[in-house]
């Protein structure tokens, strides 16, 4: 036999437990994003940063994919705070963001990017890395600071939600400033006209690290297309648009998408918005507005680390009319009782007038309340993300509860 012969059948008759690869991370798909620290190959353990643009959105979220796992190994992943800094804002200079906004209690993970598990709670942070445990893998295995939602997601969830439907469309709001679709559902039943239909708003994502928000959305979504006869005949009545992701662009990239230069989303609703996605549902909300049809706005966030239970924002007093307000009170009664657990909704709202930001006249939903028919409502519904619930089933369950809140609203017509 050839000696090269020889070598490579001694190479082929090695145990296959001897031939170990080595941890490698990559995040070059949809969302991913990850600045790897350091690898130590004999521990199984992977230190990271959240990667993104700082210049496009708080440096928080963080997606990778980890190859050459093990079922036998178990695999440590610390994170700890991106050292890039966040520009300036207004009067605040350059500044890093604090290390929780990137550390929750619980990490997600995933065999098949698909479906995803919340690992255990892991122990607060030491030394500014907080530490999660996860299971090995025979394969890839994906990791994330909580369960992600891609604008591929966007896409298959209002195209799988019209379908068979002739009542239901899957569309686009837009284009986005990169050129990418921003897909929108529109759900309306039955021969009522338009111009008698009420009409409401649900959106998502308009800071792109918030995955909670289009999981909250998408539970909305399913009830709201589902078969259950509230939904039918909450769909009879109004016409219901749907945008699970407005920052199409910083959610694709992995960016923060909050505080994005020159502006972000949530801070573009003026007379002459940057952001297209901004741009379009100004002109259909005018529209809705001008034909006296628009009840329901409705944004969907996550807030910051330490709130551990959903709550809305509304909008100051002073931007409501006497019938909003009281439509807003009977709101807000209707959803305490209808998003009851496992992630109660709050008694208490918040408001984001002057003392809450600098710009908050540039809110989504103060915009709303200033250009909309006296009788709407506009909130922002934050709902907790590093809690033992935060996943994508206790995220769609919050949703579920909104939508039939907001079927119990409008049973009775908010402009009488």
């Amino acid at each position: 036999m050839p000696r090269f012969l020889g070598c490579l059948a001694i190479v082929l008759c090695l145990p296959a437990a001897s031939v170990r690869a080595e941890l490698a991370v990559s995040t070059n798909f949809e969302g991913g994003s990850a600045k790897v620290v350091a690898i130590d190959q004999r521990a199984k353990t992977i230190r990271i940063m959240p990667g993104g643009d700082p210049a496009q959105g708080w440096p928080c979220w963080w997606y990778l994919r980890i190859d050459g796992a093990t079922a036998e190994d178990a695999i440590t992943l610390e994170v700890v705070a991106s050292d890039a800094k966040m520009p300036p804002r207004g009067n605040s200079p350059a500044r890093l963001l604090p290390a929780s906004w990137c550390q929750p209690s619980r990490a997600h993970y995933s065999s098949d990017g698909q479906i995803w598990t919340q690992t255990e709670r892991s122990p607060p942070a030491k030394d500014g890395v907080r530490t999660y445990q996860i299971p090995g893998a025979s394969g890839p295995l994906w990791l994330a600071w909580g369960p992600p939602f891609t604008p591929r997601d966007s896409a298959e969830l209002v195209k799988s939600l019209a379908a068979g439907h002739e009542w239901a469309e899957a569309t686009e709001l837009c284009r986005s400033n990169g050129g990418r679709p921003c897909p929108m559902l529109r759900l309306k039943q039955g021969e009522q006209a338009d111009a008698k239909r009420l009409a409401i708003w649900l959106q998502a994502r308009q800071h792109a690290w918030e995955s909670g928000g289009s999981w909250v959305c998408r539970g909305a979504a399913e009830w709201l297309a589902g078969d259950d006869p509230r939904a039918a005949a909450l769909r009879e009545k109004c016409e219901i648009v749907i945008v699970p992701i407005m920052d199409i662009d910083n959610t694709l990239a992995g960016n923060g998408g909050k505080d994005a230069v020159p502006r972000d989303h949530n801070r573009d609703w003026t007379d002459e918005p940057f952001h297209a996605e901004v741009a379009a549902a100004q002109q259909a909300l005018a529209k809705f507005s001008e034909e006296n049809r628009l009840a329901l706005f409705v944004d969907l966030h996550n807030p910051a680390p330490d709130d551990g239970l959903p709550f809305f924002f509304v909008s100051p007093e002073d931007l409501l009319t006497d019938a909003g307000r009281r439509n807003l009170d009977r709101f807000l009664t209707i959803s305490r009782g209808e998003i009851n657990g496992p992630l109660p909704l709050s008694d208490k709202t918040r408001s984001s007038g002057p003392g809450y930001d600098p710009l908050w006249k540039q809110i989504s939903k103060n915009w709303v309340s200033v250009h909309a028919p006296p009788f709407a409502v506009s909130v922002t519904l934050e709902t907790a993300w590093s809690n033992a619930h935060s996943h994508a089933e206790g995220y769609r369950t919050v949703g579920r509860q909104l939508a039939q809140a907001i079927e119990k609203y409008l049973r009775d017509d908010p402009r009488k």
